[in-house]
């Protein structure tokens, strides 16, 4: 199939728009596209149980839907990486990821984090703090987190390197790459898009 291809005139793109889908591994019926999440940084060794955010607690252990610290010198926030989907007219597939951030910035972002005025934060460095599935090894790998307003995740941009998820996030990905996204990450839904 051609990357540069419309993808109006792929079937199985129509379908994934024009009517709700039912995915054959996790049973869930979606719509359209759906992102792919990592509950904790790989570092997290402590159970899957979130806190409260407002129960942050920088001292010791912590983990929350958005925040993560471990031994009160570890600092961590879940942010999205995006992936453009080539000839989809912009749509974007994202991975809900982890990144560092020093003790400074976590504490500039936790502050704001609240009243949702992001936007004059950042960018800050950070370190890809998740192992993906479909990559060679994604941890540690150098990058960017972006605060973005209006209590929306934080970007992050990896640095532009030859790893493979950092050309794919310059680059884009076609849609086979993203259905064999999904396929590694336990939802494979090429049956539920085929006629």
């Amino acid at each position: 199939m051609n990357d540069d291809l419309d993808l109006a005139n792929d079937p199985r793109w129509r379908r994934l728009w024009d009517n709700p889908w039912t995915c054959a591994v996790c049973g869930e019926t979606h719509h359209g596209l759906i992102d792919l999440a990592c509950a904790n940084p790989a570092q997290w060794a402590g159970t899957e149980d979130k806190a409260p955010n407002s129960a942050l607690d920088l001292s010791g252990d912590f983990l929350s839907e958005d925040f993560c610290v471990l031994e009160g010198q570890h600092f961590f926030v879940r942010t999205v990486l995006e992936l453009p989907i080539r000839g989809s007219g912009g749509q974007q597939f994202g991975f809900g990821v982890w990144a560092t951030l020093s003790r400074e910035n976590f504490a500039r972002y936790i502050t704001a984090f609240d009243n949702g005025e992001c936007d004059e934060l950042g960018p800050w460095f950070g370190w890809f703090s998740n192992r993906l599935e479909g990559y060679p090894d994604t941890l540690n790998l150098k990058c960017q987190v972006h605060p973005v307003s209006g209590r929306q995740r934080p970007r992050v941009l990896l640095e532009p390197t030859s790893h493979p998820l950092a050309v794919e996030q310059q680059s884009g990905i076609t849609f086979d790459r993203l259905l064999e996204l999904y396929a590694i990450n336990g939802h494979d839904i090429r049956t539920s898009l085929s006629d």
